[in-house]
Parts: C-alpha cells; sequence; structure tokens
C-alpha cells in the first residue's frame, strides 16, 4: 500500500535558552537573539511519517512549513532523515498569524498538494504551546483527528489505529482514512540524520535562495529536481487575504513580558554528609519536602 503523508512542520525560536536579549523593548520576540530550531514535537510526527514509509515501500513524505525564507532550513532537515519533498508557504501577507489564520493558510497549502491519505504534525509548538494548528487544520479540510497520539497500531487501507495518550493513561482508537494526527513527546524521537543525505540535500534550495548572490549549486540543482524545494505563495495557492496575517487573525498580543528570576541569596552545598543532611533540614524545616 503506497500513501501519500503530509508533515507540517514548524521553525521555532530555541526557548530553552532564554536570556534577557530574548524580547525586544515592544514586547516582541528578538528572534536574531535566539537560534532556530525544527519544533521538537514536529520531530516527533516526521518520525511517525517514516515508521509509516518503513512499513509501506513507495510511500511518499511531504514536509510543509510556513514562515521566511530562512524556514527553508528545516525542509533541508526533515530531507536528511527521509522525507521526499519539502514544500515552503512563504508570503508577507501570512505576517503575523495567529492559530486560526495559520491553520487556514496551511490547509490551502495542503489542498494545492491535493493527494493526502495521512497528515501528521506535533501537538503544539514550543513558541506557543496552543495544540490548536492542528485541531483547525483538520477542522479546516473536514477531517477526522486524532489528538496526542503515542503511536501507530495498526494501518489498513481504509482505517488506521493509534494509541494516545490521555490523563493517567492511554487510549486505543480507529479512525478512517484520510486523517490528521497530532503527535506528542511521548512518541518515538524522530531517527538522526543519513550522511548521504545529508551530502546530496544540503544542496537543496528554494528558488528565492537559488536566485541569491553568491549561490553555488546550481548545476546540481538543474540536474536534480528533487533539489528545489517547492516555494508557494498566497497567489499560488488560491488563498484569501483577509483570512491570512494580521487581518485573519482575530487573536491579538495585548503585551508580552520578559520575565527574568534572579536569586536574592543563595548558599553552597557539597556532597558532603554534613551539608546534604543540612540541606535536608533546611527543606524540611520550610515544608519545601515533608
Amino acid at each position: 500500500m503506497k500513501l501519500n503523508i503530509i508533515v507540517l512542520a514548524k521553525q521555532v525560536p530555541d526557548t530553552r535558552n532564554v536570556g534577557q536579549q530574548a524580547m525586544n523593548p515592544d514586547g516582541t520576540v528578538n528572534r536574531s537573539a535566539l537560534p532556530a530550531i525544527f519544533n521538537p514535537e514536529d520531530l516527533n510526527a516526521l518520525e511517525q511519517a517514516l515508521l509509516i514509509k518503513d512499513d509501506n515501500p513507495g510511500s511518499e513524505i511531504t514536509l510543509l512549513t510556513m514562515g521566511p525564507t530562512r524556514a527553508a532550513d528545516i525542509l533541508r532537515e526533515g530531507l536528511y532523515r527521509g522525507a521526499d519533498a519539502g514544500v515552503l508557504l512563504t508570503d508577507r501577507a501570512f505576517a503575523g498569524a495567529d492559530t486560526l489564520a495559520t491553520s487556514y493558510a496551511l490547509s490551502t497549502a495542503i489542498r494545492k498538494i491535493g493527494k493526502y491519505d495521512v497528515i501528521l504534525c506535533g501537538r503544539q509548538a514550543i513558541d506557543g504551546d496552543t495544540a490548536q494548528v492542528g485541531p483547525q487544520v483538520a477542522q479546516q479540510l473536514g477531517l477526522p483527528q486524532v489528538t496526542y497520539t503515542r503511536r501507530i497500531l495498526d494501518l489498513q487501507e481504509n482505517k488506521m489505529t493509534v494509541e494516545r495518550s490521555i490523563e493517567n493513561g492511554v487510549e486505543v482508537v480507529e479512525a478512517p482514512l484520510p486523517l490528521l494526527l497530532t503527535v506528542d513527546g511521548a512518541a518515538a524521537p524522530c531517527r538522526p540524520r543519513n550522511a548521504y543525505r545529508v551530502l546530496r540535500f544540503s544542496r537543496a534550495a528554494t528558488p528565492t535562495e537559488q536566485a541569491a548572490e553568491g549561490f553555488r549549486y546550481a548545476g546540481k540543482v538543474a540536474a536534480d529536481p528533487q533539489l528545489t524545494l517547492q516555494e508557494w505563495s498566497l497567489a499560488y495557492v488560491e488563498g484569501d487575504a483577509s483570512r491570512c496575517g494580521l487581518s485573519g487573525s482575530p487573536t491579538k498580543v495585548k503585551k508580552v513580558d520578559n520575565v527574568i528570576f534572579q536569586a536574592k541569596e543563595s548558599k553552597r552545598f557539597t556532597d558532603s554528609d554534613e551539608d546534604i543532611k543540612a540541606l535536608v533540614g533546611e527543606l524540611l524545616a520550610n515544608h519545601t519536602i515533608g
């Protein structure tokens, strides 16, 4: 059985090491101060797609992301790990989108792709933590959805059985295809890059990147169609501008505060028995433990 699989991915600022320079004076994120990474749970989703492909030879995985030109980096990252194609949805009209506008834009691109049996994405992105985009895309496309997916138990021609996380346990559900899955961090981590694919797809580029001064791989890209990453605009996917970007976003961020925690006082303990006993005594005394 050959399946057409779409994985939705997002390039996000690495929020694991947020410092004083992470926010601009106006309260917006200073993205230049934070390295951009592949959203972690989207990597879990990619691994589930790759597992489907392993079990169903001939299946194809298309990675779809929305963002500026630099977001092509995660398309290449997906290709290094086993994806077959990448699509960058990029247009100034998409800027400032909330989850509703983002899901609308992604759904127009998915319709443009046309053929799909399974759509996967991470449960949520670390720069928003809303867990809304996946379910909203399913709603926009009129698809059944299974959220908090941990693993795929069985896949047949017209249905899938999935194990999903629930409070205090797991649940096994069955849903018809085509289907959208959101995948959480309890799912299998994504496999590492493949060295051969890194050598090949490090040359992959969007038309904008190919047109940039100093691009060195024009001949290689011309000889290998898979090295051209698709770059789609609002006009190309035939989207409604009023439903994209700021104009299509009912959610408005009024203020963002950058909170830096600083210790007022500190004590240093060694690993000696006496210091450990003293530390435990303090924690018991102030009811931190016990």
